[in-house]
């Protein structure tokens, strides 16, 4: 479904594009001159284009909140494999350049003797 959905906006995205670059602008547009002796008036044409425009864009617009609403809901939790992580190799010192100075060692916080972080005595 999400398949053919994302074909169907893809060709109306072309028509779309296509509607646009029809229509006359104030460079001409690409459909040319044309005479208004043909099939349809340059008024009937523009009002076509204008109203083919418009409804492809509507359905533009609505497939893409569908597409945005479908696959929200295919994600799912993917597992990350941890199989294919890298190991992270140390940091090689530039050569010439002074070894780190070692970072002096914290002591570990002393537990108190009952057990409790607090320092508070258990209720016995």
């Amino acid at each position: 479904m999400f398949t053919f959905l994302l074909i169907l906006q893809t060709i109306i995205a072309l028509l779309l594009i296509t509607l646009i670059l029809m229509q006359r602008s104030e460079g001409g547009g690409l459909a040319g001159g044309g005479s208004p002796a043909g099939m349809m008036s340059a008024r009937g044409a523009s009002d076509f284009l204008t109203r083919g425009t418009a409804i492809l864009a509507s359905i533009f617009v609505a497939l893409s909140i569908i597409l945005a609403a479908l696959a929200a809901n295919q994600r799912s939790g993917h597992v990350i494999d941890p199989n294919l992580a890298r190991p992270i190799a140390p940091v090689q010192p530039l050569p010439g350049a002074p070894p780190p100075a070692a970072a002096p060692a914290t002591p570990a916080p002393a537990q108190p003797a009952n057990g409790n972080q607090s320092g508070v005595p258990l209720a016995q």
